[in-house]
This record gives structure tokens, C-alpha cells and sequence, in this order.
């Protein structure tokens, strides 16, 4: 990605993440939070996240997977990092979360800031600042995995504070699903203050990552009485999937979102779409409203209007029913409660 494509999106970035968010106790969202209070917390996520990237280039995609499925359920406040206790089933042991990685990294990055700034740096601002890198790593803005301000695909937001409360029927109920209709998608980002654009944008996070057999058997074998195969799945593509997927239990074999770059953040997941070679059929769903279908064929045409619109979305995403202020806490440990 050429130099003046990344300066232009950090420009319009620069202005989306001007303006705070402000909660019901005063507390608010703004970029640069911990300028004062722990000034090096942004260059020490990066700094774990480049090294956990470098040692594994999969790393990127679970990283920002843990930041989606933080804000979809209880919004962005690190719920998703709580284990389970014996009285309560936490969003991590939901069914929808069983295959989420890199809780590791998130530990690692937690530990080294609480030496440097106790007390201070949320665990739901790690995952908001460790998507943003890690997704950045991954695109071509970043050259030779060499990192600078101006690497940054978009300004992270901070000053979130983390629940208190994690329930793994929460996060059945509230993430979205891979089966998912354009309109039960719709409803689902609607319900957490995105509109179509942000569906659209934030679907295109499938150009990184690999998922499971299981999570594509019903589109390849019995999708419905009338059809075995999901007929919005492209009848080639969907017969090369069946004999990699030969059992629909497989758990091992591992199917790259955008076979050949998956982990290479860009826009060619929505050339996929618009050849009906999506993964999942929330992918296909893409093509069944006016706004998104239009939405699908303009990042195809330009990765700039994307990788600019990302950004904008992840910043959106990021500040949904986040805590702020008094509320809520700063976790020692994020996977347990103070």
C-alpha cells in the first residue's frame, strides 16, 4: 500500500476519532487516554503483538475475533477474557466462542503492563489496541513488519474500564452467527448502534484467518430438504470444500478464509463475495440488500475506500456500551474479576 494511501486514511481517521465518547458519569472515549497515566501502554501492546505475529503470522486474525466477540456481547468491557467459575458459564465456554485463540497474547500484554503502570491500562482497551495492531501488521500499509506511528491503520479510542459479568448465554444469544440472513444481521449490528455500512465493512475482518470443517458442513451436505448444498455457494467451489471436508466433525483440516492470503489483510475477501465463493452464508447475506451489495462491488474496485472505512467502523464498533469513568473496574488479571 502506497505511503500516501495510508497518510490519507490516517487523516480521516485522525477526524472520526476526534470527538470523545461520553458515558452517563462523565467518563468518555478519546485518543491518547493514557498519554499521562502510562505513556509507553500503546507502544507495549504493539511491542507483544509485532513479537507474537512474527512468531506465528496467524495470530492476527484471533486477535481481532477477540475484539469482535468482546463488543457484541455486554459491549467492549473484556468480558470475553472471564473464565468460568463453578457457579457461572462464562462468554469464553460458549459454543460461538470454543474455537477464540490468543488469550495467551492478551495475557502476556496485561502482565507487562501492570509492571510498568499497575492498575491502570483496562483489558478492554488491550483488545481494542491489539485488533488494531494486529490487524495492521497484516495489511500492506505495514512494510518489512517495520512499525512507526504512521503504520497505524487507525487511532484507537481508550479509556474503557471492564465488566464485571460474563455469561456464556449472553454471547449465544447476542453474537452474530455464520448462518446468519442479511436481515437477522441487520437486526443483530442494529441492536448495537451499526448500521449497514459497518455490516458490510466489518465482515471484510474474513479476509484474515482459517476456520473448521464443522462450521461449513451444513452449507456443503443437507442445507436444507430441498438442497444438499447451499445453491448461494458456487457449485465448483463448494465441491472443492466437500473433499476437504470429508467429515463434517473434522476439527483438524483448516480452510483459509481467502484461500492463498489468509493472513494478508486486503480486499480481496469481497471479490469472493461477489464470485459466491464467501465461507460462511453471512458472507453471501452480503449480496441480499442494495446498500451492502454496493458496498461489496466498491471495495472490490478500491482497497483504499476499504482499508479508510475499516478503520472508521473498528472506531464505531469500539465504542459500543463501553464503561467509562467510575464504572466498572481496572482488572489485575483479565481473566478473573478483582
Amino acid at each position: 500500500m502506497a505511503v500516501w494511501v495510508l497518510s490519507s486514511l490516517l487523516l480521516v481517521m485522525a477526524a472520526a476519532a476526534a470527538t470523545p465518547v461520553v458515558n452517563g458519569d462523565g467518563g468518555g472515549l478519546t485518543v491518547g487516554f493514557y498519554r499521562e497515566s502510562c505513556p509507553d501502554a500503546e507502544a507495549i501492546v504493539r511491542k507483544v503483538v509485532a513479537d507474537a505475529v512474527r512468531n506465528d503470522p496467524t495470530t492476527n486474525a484471533p486477535l481481532l475475533r477477540l475484539h469482535f466477540h468482546d463488543c457484541f456481547v455486554r459491549g467492549c468491557d473484556g468480558s470475553v477474557l472471564i473464565n468460568s467459575t463453578e457457579t457461572n458459564t462464562a462468554e469464553k465456554d460458549a459454543k460461538p466462542n470454543h474455537t477464540l485463540d490468543a488469550f495467551d497474547v492478551i495475557d502476556a500484554i496485561k502482565e507487562k503492563l501492570e509492571r510498568k503502570c499497575p492498575g491502570v491500562v483496562s483489558c478492554s482497551d488491550i483488545l481494542a489496541i491489539a485488533a488494531r495492531d494486529a490487524v495492521s501488521l497484516a495489511s500492506k500499509a505495514v512494510t518489512g513488519r517495520r512499525w512507526s506511528k504512521a503504520s497505524n491503520m487507525y487511532e484507537v479510542e481508550t479509556g474503557r474500564r471492564d465488566g464485571r459479568v460474563s455469561s456464556a448465554k449472553e454471547a449465544a444469544t447476542n453474537l452474530p452467527d455464520s448462518f446468519d440472513g442479511i436481515r437477522k444481521l441487520t437486526t443483530r449490528f442494529a441492536s448495537k448502534g451499526l448500521d449497514l455500512k459497518d455490516l458490510a465493512v466489518l465482515s471484510g475482518a474474513h479476509a484474515l484467518g482459517n476456520t473448521h470443517c464443522p462450521s461449513m458442513a451444513k452449507r456443503l451436505r443437507n442445507f436444507t430438504a430441498h438442497h444438499n448444498t447451499d445453491p448461494t455457494l458456487d457449485a465448483t467451489y463448494a465441491a472443492k470444500l466437500r473433499r476437504q471436508c470429508r467429515s463434517a466433525g473434522d476439527n483438524t483440516t483448516e480452510l483459509e478464509m481467502v484461500p492463498g492470503s489468509s493472513t494478508t489483510f486486503d480486499a480481496a475477501y469481497y471479490r469472493l463475495v461477489a464470485e459466491r465463493k464467501g465461507m460462511f452464508h453471512s458472507d453471501e447475506a452480503l449480496l441480499r440488500n442494495a446498500v451492502t451489495r454496493g458496498l461489496v462491488y466498491e471495495y472490490m474496485r478500491s482497497e483504499e475506500s476499504f482499508l479508510r472505512d475499516f478503520g472508521v467502523s473498528m472506531v464505531n464498533m469500539g465504542r459500543v456500551e463501553v464503561l467509562t469513568g467510575r464504572q466498572g473496574e481496572i482488572r489485575r488479571t483479565c481473566a478473573l474479576v478483582n
